[in-house]
């Protein structure tokens, strides 16, 4: 087969590319001669770059277009960057075109593209007529799967048909080395397991927390009963409500360094035995990296969101969930997850873990 040019469309979220990179993969695995290009928005660029299965990273501006296309002074300059930047995808000649986004930006960009084969989900299964942009229209089942699975699903669009998920993420040798430095400096007094918990989400996410002072009470059983270290781990601007945490416990805890990379995070997840936290992107690089996750779940989809390898999610049936309402200000849905859920799920998980088996299962 000739060297295939692919253009790969995930724009955004973090966790929604994070969750796309596995079925690239595999696209690489199948086609190890293809040229992979895929065309991200500024957070997850360096995170992409780092993994040598994506020949090709292209910037879309998002946020510094939105802007520019709303001031007189910026106006031009910002609409002959968007022509020039259609104009250099097309230059590409890219052979295919993948839109694992499935809306109207994604489409547009796979449209201008000028990839003969445009591959995209079927109108149930996309939104804001992106269905319109794509000549290979990818039938998705009617029942709820999850976006692993549905990413997978897309590569049938060019001929590909991969059924089984590997927990992959490239780690330098430099960022090893990194991590060295920091795992260095644990106590090595205590030998019970390393928990990397993961408390916070992003500012646009706060209906995903877990409430209160459990996350601190939780920390000191897993310190008390199980002999654990705690290493909480923390993104940018969260730094302040993790440190809160750590002062509410009893029993000492780790602080992990900075990380300024999602790369970073891996490799301080994957030296651990068991990570912690809500369904946010941290939890899918957690499961990128083999990690086993207990995962608190509130509000979001079960089936949709779920990470996979070894796994426990703790999760509370409360009559409205899952929903859509991000503003919602009683959250039953985690409110209802007790400190003994998730110690009972975090025991029985490093129990499992201990015997080599895997566990996949709601709380």
């Amino acid at each position: 087969m000739d060297r295939r040019k692919v253009l790969v469309i995930r724009l955004s979220a973090v966790g929604d590319v994070i969750r796309t990179l596995p079925a690239v993969k595999a696209l690489k695995e199948k086609e190890p001669s293809s040229h992979i290009a895929w065309v991200v928005e500024e957070h997850s660029k360096s995170f992409l770059e780092s993994q040598p299965e994506i020949d090709e990273v292209i910037l879309f501006p998002r946020k510094r277009w939105t802007k520019g296309i709303q001031s007189p002074l910026t106006w031009w300059r910002t609409s002959r960057e968007v022509r020039d930047f259609a104009k250099g995808l097309r230059q590409k000649r890219f052979d295919v075109a993948l839109d694992f986004h499935g809306m109207l930006k994604s489409g547009l960009i796979s449209f201008v593209s000028g990839a003969p084969t445009r591959v995209g989900f079927d109108p149930r299964s996309s939104k804001e007529g992106n269905f319109l942009f794509s000549n290979v229209k990818v039938q998705l089942p009617r029942e709820d799967i999850n976006r692993y699975e549905r990413n997978l699903l897309l590569l049938r669009g060019i001929g590909l048909e991969i059924t089984d998920l590997k927990p992959v993420l490239h780690i330098s040798t430099e960022e090893r080395k990194w991590a060295d430095v920091f795992f260095g400096q644990l106590s090595k007094a205590v030998l019970g397991p390393l928990i990397a918990v993961h408390p916070w989400t992003s500012p646009q996410t706060p209906y995903k927390r877990w409430v209160g002072d459990r996350y601190s009470q939780l920390a000191d059983r897993l310190v008390r009963e199980l002999g654990a270290r705690i290493i909480f781990t923390w993104g940018p601007g969260e730094l302040e409500p993790v440190e809160k945490i750590r002062r509410e416990m009893k029993e000492p805890s780790f602080l992990a360094t900075k990380t300024d990379s999602l790369i970073r995070l891996g490799e301080i997840f994957r030296r651990c035995n068991l990570y912690i936290g809500g369904d946010t992107g941290p939890m899918h690089v957690a499961s990128l990296v083999g990690t086993p996750i207990v995962a608190i779940w509130g509000p979001t989809h079960p089936v949709v969101n779920e990470p996979f390898g070894k796994h426990k999610m703790v999760r509370k049936e409360v009559g409205c969930n899952p929903c859509r309402r991000q503003f919602c200000k009683e959250l039953t849905c985690l409110t209802s997850v007790t400190v003994e859920d998730v110690f009972q799920a975090a025991r029985e998980l490093l129990s499992v873990g201990s015997t080599g088996e895997g566990i996949a299962s709601q709380g």
